[in-house]
C-alpha cells in the first residue's frame, strides 16, 4: 500500500496549514512542514502548538528564508525531503505541495493509484527545445549567474545580466546534464529521493550551478530525475492541476469550480482561493471518502482556454487593429454569410452557387482545410490568409474573373468584418440566424473540445448557459456595429420573409431568391 510523505512549503495562513496538515495525515499519510523564515513568528508559534499532538507531521530543523525566483526554494525542497525521508522510513512515495493545493481525489483513491510504485511524476521538458517558458527570459537564466532577485532587486538584477552580457560571461551547464524545465509540483518515489539525495552529496559542482540560475525549482529536481531515473520510469506531468494565463499568472479557483475539478485527470489542484471557504470544506470530505467513483473528462484547460478567448474580443480587452492593406477595388462587391452553424452557411453558398453562379468559398479565414486555388502560397494557412486578407480577395476575384465574390464567415470575425467594410468597395452581410437545441450545443462543446462524454451534467449546464449567452453577445455585436447593407435569414421565418433578404443581399430577382429560400433542410443539423 502506498504511504505518502507530504512536502508542504508554506508562509502564510495558519489556520489553513493546520486544516490541511490533519486532513492529510487524517487520511493515513504523513507530512513535512516548511514554515517561511520571513513569516510571522507567532503564525509559526500557533501550527506547532496545534499540530503538537500529530505524530504524522514534523517540522524541518531550520526555517529558510525563501524568496520566489531563487535557490532558497529549492534549499528548503532539499531540506524538507531529507527530514521527511529520516522521519518517515514507510512513506513509499514523496508529494511536494503549497499551502494553496486541495486534493481532488480521495486518500483512498490515491494510495490505489501509486501503489504500483512503478513511476515517478514530474514534468520535465528540453529546457532550450521546448516552449514551457511563456514570458521573460530564457536561456539567460542558465547561462548567466544570478546574485539578485528580479522581484524584489529588480535594478541589481538586470545590471548584473547586462554586465554579464557585455563582458560575454557565459558559462555551460555542467557537461553530463541535459537541462529540463516542468512544474515543481512533482511526485516521486522513495528510492527516486533516496538516489537523488546522494547525486546531491557527491557533486557540489551541480549544486553552485542550480544556486545561481534563475527560478531553479522548475529546472533542478526535473534534470536530475531526468538524469538519474530510466525514462520508462518516468511520466512526464505533474499530479497536481494548475493552469496558467498568457501572461504566466496561475489561475486561482473558486466555489463554482468544483465539478470542474473532480473531472480532472489529477490528485490534487492549485490554486485555491482563500476566499473559496466552500469549495475547501467540500474537498476535505471529499478526501476522507470512502468507495468513491470519480468521472473523468479533462476538458479543463480547453475550457478555460474557451472562456477567457471570449473575453478577448470586444469584452476585456481591445482587439487589435487589422492593417488597412489595399482595396479589393471601388467596383467590387464582396457577400458576407454569417453564420456559426458552418454546415448551414456552406449549404446556402452551395444553393446561391448552383442558381445565380456566383463564386462562393466557403469558411477561407476560419477553416484551414477549405478548399482554395493555388494562389502562389499565400492561402496555405489560416495565418497567412488573415494577414494578408485584402490580398488573398482580391486574387481570388482575379481568379475566377468576377467582381462578386461570396465568402462564408463566422460571426466571432467582427473585426474581419469592419475591415471589409472600411475598404472602397462594397460589403454586403446576411447574418443567418438558427436555432441552438440544447443537444447541438452539447455536440458543439464535444467537437470542439470543451466537453466529453465523462462530464458531470453541472458543467455541462454551466457550459451551454455560457455558449447561448456568447452566441447573443456575437449576434448583438453585429448589429450594434450598424453596417450597412446587412440582412437576416431567420431559420424560424416564412419563405417569403427570408425570400426577401436574399433578394436584397444578393441583387438577384424575387423569383430566384425564392428558389434559395425553399431549399429543402436548409437549417438541418
Amino acid at each position: 500500500m502506498a504511504k505518502i510523505a507530504y512536502i508542504l512549503l508554506c508562509h502564510k495562513d495558519p489556520d489553513g496549514v493546520i486544516a490541511q496538515a490533519n486532513r492529510l495525515t487524517d487520511g493515513g499519510d504523513y507530512i513535512v512542514i516548511h514554515f517561511d523564515a520571513r513569516a510571522k513568528a507567532s503564525d509559526f508559534d500557533r501550527i506547532r502548538l496545534k499540530l503538537a499532538g500529530n505524530s504524522s507531521v514534523v517540522f524541518t530543523p531550520r526555517r529558510l528564508k525563501c524568496d520566489w525566483g531563487g535557490w532558497s526554494l529549492v534549499a528548503a525542497t532539499l531540506l524538507s525531503v531529507r527530514t521527511a525521508v529520516d522521519a518517515f522510513p514507510l512513506a513509499t512515495h514523496f508529494y511536494m505541495l503549497s499551502g494553496d493545493c486541495m486534493p481532488i481525489r480521495s486518500a483512498e483513491f490515491m494510495h490505489a493509484f501509486l501503489a504500483p510504485a512503478k513511476t515517478d511524476y514530474i514534468e520535465s521538458f528540453d529546457f532550450f527545445k521546448s516552449d514551457w517558458i511563456r514570458t521573460g527570459i530564457k536561456e539567460e537564466r542558465l547561462i548567466y549567474r544570478h546574485w539578485f532577485n528580479e522581484r524584489t532587486q529588480k535594478k541589481l538584477f538586470y545590471t548584473s545580466l547586462q554586465i554579464q552580457q557585455q563582458l560575454g560571461l557565459k558559462r555551460n551547464p555542467p557537461s553530463d546534464l541535459d537541462i529540463q524545465i516542468g512544474s515543481q509540483w512533482w511526485c516521486l518515489r522513495r528510492n527516486t529521493i533516496e538516489i537523488l539525495l546522494a547525486f546531491c552529496d557527491e557533486r557540489p559542482d551541480v549544486i553552485r550551478f542550480f544556486r545561481t540560475t534563475w527560478i531553479p525549482d522548475e529546472t533542478f529536481f526535473q534534470t536530475l530525475v531526468r538524469h538519474l531515473i530510466p525514462q520508462s520510469e518516468i511520466e512526464t506531468r505533474t499530479l497536481t492541476f494548475l493552469m496558467f494565463t498568457d501572461y504566466g499568472m496561475p489561475v486561482t479557483f473558486y466555489n463554482d469550480h468544483y465539478n470542474l475539478l473532480l473531472s480532472q485527470n489529477y490528485l490534487f489542484a492549485r490554486k485555491i482561493s482563500d476566499e473559496a471557504v466552500e469549495l475547501k470544506e467540500r474537498l476535505g470530505k471529499l478526501y476522507s471518502a470512502k468507495g468513491e467513483r470519480f468521472s473523468i473528462s479533462d476538458e479543463g484547460r480547453t475550457l478555460f482556454e474557451f472562456l477567457t478567448a471570449r473575453g478577448r474580443i470586444g469584452r476585456r480587452f481591445t482587439p487589435r487593429f487589422w492593417e488597412t492593406g489595399n482595396s479589393l477595388g471601388r467596383d467590387r462587391t464582396l457577400l458576407m454569410v454569417i453564420s456559426k452553424k458552418w454546415h448551414v452557411a456552406k449549404r446556402l453558398a452551395e444553393r446561391i452557387r448552383s442558381v445565380t453562379g456566383m463564386p462562393t468559398v466557403d469558411y477561407l479565414f476560419n477553416e484551414a482545410e477549405t478548399p482554395l486555388p493555388d494562389l502562389g502560397g499565400i492561402q496555405s494557412s489560416l495565418e497567412k490568409r488573415t494577414r494578408h486578407r485584402r490580398a488573398l480577395v482580391r486574387m481570388l476575384y482575379d481568379y475566377w474573373q468576377t467582381d462578386t465574390l461570396i465568402m462564408c464567415i463566422d460571426p466571432a470575425n467582427i473585426d474581419l468584418m469592419h475591415d471589409f467594410a472600411s475598404d472602397r468597395s462594397t460589403l454586403r452581410l446576411l447574418e443567418v440566424e438558427c436555432e441552438f437545441s440544447d443537444p447541438y450545443l452539447i455536440g458543439h462543446a464535444g467537437r470542439v473540445n470543451l466537453a466529453g462524454d465523462n462530464t458531470p451534467p453541472e458543467v455541462i449546464n454551466s457550459l451551454l448557459t455560457t455558449i447561448r449567452q456568447d452566441l447573443r453577445f456575437e449576434s448583438d455585436r453585429i448589429r450594434d456595429a450598424n453596417f450597412n447593407n446587412l440582412q437576416r435569414l431567420r431559420e424560424t421565418a416564412p419563405i417569403a420573409e427570408n425570400a426577401m433578404a436574399l433578394a436584397a443581399f444578393l441583387g438577384i430577382p424575387p423569383e430566384s431568391a425564392r428558389e434559395i429560400a425553399q431549399t429543402e433542410d436548409l437549417f438541418g443539423d
